[in-house]
Formats: C-alpha cells, structure tokens, sequence
C-alpha cells in the first residue's frame, strides 16, 4: 500500500519540476531582451546628461596670455601684410568630405595628415611674409585630429622665421561626442591663434552671443580675440580675430554676433586708435558670391548668408576690391573637391577709415591643405583712401 500512495507524489513532483523548467526558459526568453533594452535606455540618458552636466561656457572678457619676444612698435605711413585663413583642423585635405556637411568623415585621415596639412597651412601663410596672421579652426588637444597640438606647432614655424608675438584663444570645446557611431567625432579643443612682428601689449578673450537650444552643444564656444599692438602716434593697433557660427545659429540670433562685434569696433575708433577685423564670418562676404562662383545656383545654407551690411557702423568699411577679381575662400565639403563643388567666399577683412588698404586677394591654393583659401591684405596706418 506504501507504494500505491508514493506513485502520484512523484508523479507530481516531476509535473513540478517539469513546469518550473518551462517557465525559467520563458522567463530567458522574454525578460532577457527588455534588460538589454533598458540598460541601453540608460546608456544614453547617462551619456546625454554627461554631454549636458559638461557644458560650460568660458567667461567674457578673459585676459589671454601673450607668448613671444617681439618689441617693434607700429609706424605710420608704412605697408604691412595681414594673412587670414581657417586651417580645419588639419583634417580638409582637398578629397576630404565633412558629415556635417552631408559628407563622410569625422576625423582627420591620420597623425601623418593632420601634420602635413598643419606644417602647409604655416608655410602658406610665411610665404606672404606677413606682419599679422590670423589663423582660425586651430586644435590644440582633439580627437579630430589625433591630440595634434597644432597652435604650438604653427607658432614654432613662425619662431623660425623670426619674432613674433603670439595669442591663443580658445573657440570651441567639447565633451566626447557620440557621432557619427561609426568614427565619433571626439572629444575637441580648438581656438584661434594670432600671431605679429609686432609687440602686442595685452589681449581679451570677448565670449559671442550663441545658440540657447541643444544647437549649442554644436556652437561652443565662439568668441573673438582682441590683441593691442602700440602705434609710433601713441595710438594702438587693434587686431580682431574671429570664427563666427556656422551650425550653431539660429534664426532668434539675428545679426547678434556682429552687432556685439561692430560695437566693441566702434568704441575703439571713437579713441583714435586703427583697428583691423579679419577671420571667418560665416556670411557671404561679399553679398554676391555665392551666385556669382555658382551660376544658376539654388542652393542655400545658414552659414554662407548675405553679409547684413546695413549695421557695418560708420568709419569701417569690408576690403571687397580684389585686385585680381573674386576668388572662393572656402568650399562645401559634401563631396571631394571638384569642378562640381560649391564655393563662396566666406573670410575677409573690416578696416577702419584711419587705415589704407592697399591690396586684398583671396588666394587660390586649390584646397590642398584645408578647406579655404588664403586672404592677404596689405594696409598703410594713419592714410585714407
């Protein structure tokens, strides 16, 4: 009889076990992929707000530090030559194509690139035996370009070749950015670097007016420099360098950026001094070349717009008198450089009416290094035109 009633009790027991098994699989099966899921919810939530809680935006009117030896003082009535050019953070070999530009890469080819692009952007610049030079897009410590240094490399150049002042700013920076996923951008360091023959007293950092949505991650953190260079009239040379917004702004910013600009300008013409504005300012400089280097065009963009001429203040004016007609100073990088590409001329210069401009030429180098060209200006302190 101890067997009869022992039968069904196993019986059960495996019908028990049989279940608990059945419902351990399904619970692999079904919970399995929702814990991936939310770990990957949180993956991003924990990332976004590493981008956000990093934020910072680097105070207005800082004191920059001014490296160098140079002594000379600014003559009246004598010629000198100004370079400005954006040198892409050594990454726009002519082949290169940008993926926020609707092209492919992120970073820079390689180390061996980013060095050859760095040292032939310096070189460009040095053969105009320049006075001034006003390099924007440097990286200083970025994924982008492979933790290049490139300010310190360009000013070594430049020690070279004689004594120069240096100026540092820094225009953009920002935490490890995600995308693409494929190559992320990275982390990135860069700025604007000035650099003269001549001493340069002191130098402020004036922080811009940006975009206050998420575009911001996008637009840190733009800026000008402003360095003083003493005249023999006991009047100063103020030598502006700047990298307006490109993929930052927005349509609430207006013309802020250039109003704050055109303000700090016209306070320093009301005191005498000379003052010389020059960079990339992500406007159609002249008005008119994105139709006129692209016949029939249709295409337009928010960072080659019409230049607001309107609020240049009175006393300034753009060097747009080329002496061997227009030339494009940049190029879209959506696609290698080619007869196709589109092209406007972006960079230039803003000069006071105590200042002679005696040649300006944007200068077609073919893109080899970065993804604008050259603009060299020759001006005459103390004339007007």
């Amino acid at each position: 009889m101890s067997n009869n009633t022992e039968m069904p009790v196993k019986e059960e027991n495996t019908a028990a076990e049989a279940g608990q098994k059945t419902s351990k699989k399904r619970f692999k099966w079904w919970k399995i992929p929702l814990f991936i899921f939310l770990a990957l919810i949180l993956v991003v939530v924990a990332y976004v707000g590493y981008v956000f809680l990093t934020y910072s935006r680097i105070e207005d009117n800082k004191p920059l530090e001014v490296d160098g030896t140079a002594e000379a003082v600014a003559k009246i009535g004598e010629e000198y030559t100004v370079v400005s050019l954006n040198v892409g953070f050594g990454a726009y070999t002519a082949d290169f194509t940008f993926f926020m530009d609707g092209g492919k890469q992120s970073r820079a080819v390689s180390k061996e690139s980013v060095l050859k692009c760095t040292d032939g952007c310096s070189n460009i610049a040095l053969s105009y035996n320049p006075d001034f030079v006003l390099f924007q897009e440097v990286d200083t410590d970025s994924t982008r370009s492979y933790h290049v240094d490139q300010s310190a490399r360009m000013q070594e150049s430049f020690a070279a070749k004689g004594q120069f002042d240096s100026v540092f700013a820094m225009n953009y920076h920002s935490a490890y950015l995600m995308y693409p996923l494929t190559e992320p951008h990275g982390a990135s360091e860069s700025g604007i670097l000035t650099l003269s023959r001549f001493n340069i007293t002191s130098a402020l950092r004036r922080s811009l007016p940006i975009a206050t949505s998420v575009k911001k991650i996008l637009d840190l953190d733009r800026c000008y420099s402003i360095a003083r260079i003493p005249t023999e009239d006991g009047k100063e040379l103020i030598l502006i360098n700047l990298h307006l917004s490109a993929y930052g702004t927005e349509a609430g910013q207006g013309n802020a950026q250039l109003e704050m600009l055109f303000e700090d300008m016209a306070k320093e013409y009301a005191k005498g001094n000379y003052i010389v504005c020059g960079g990339d300012f992500n406007h159609d400089f002249t008005g008119n070349s994105k139709e006129t280097l692209n016949p029939g065009t249709d295409r337009d963009y928010a960072w080659c717009q019409d230049f607001p001429d309107d609020i240049i203040p009175a006393g300034f004016s753009k060097c747009t008198d080329y002496a061997d007609g227009l030339v494009a100073s940049t190029r879209d990088t959506d696609i290698p450089y080619c007869a196709d590409s589109f092209t406007v001329t972006l960079d230039g210069f803003i000069i006071s009416d105590n200042i002679s401009c005696t040649y300006v030429q944007v200068v077609d180098k073919g893109f080899e290094f970065t993804d604008h060209n050259p603009v060299v200006m020759k001006f005459i302190l103390g004339q007007t035109p």
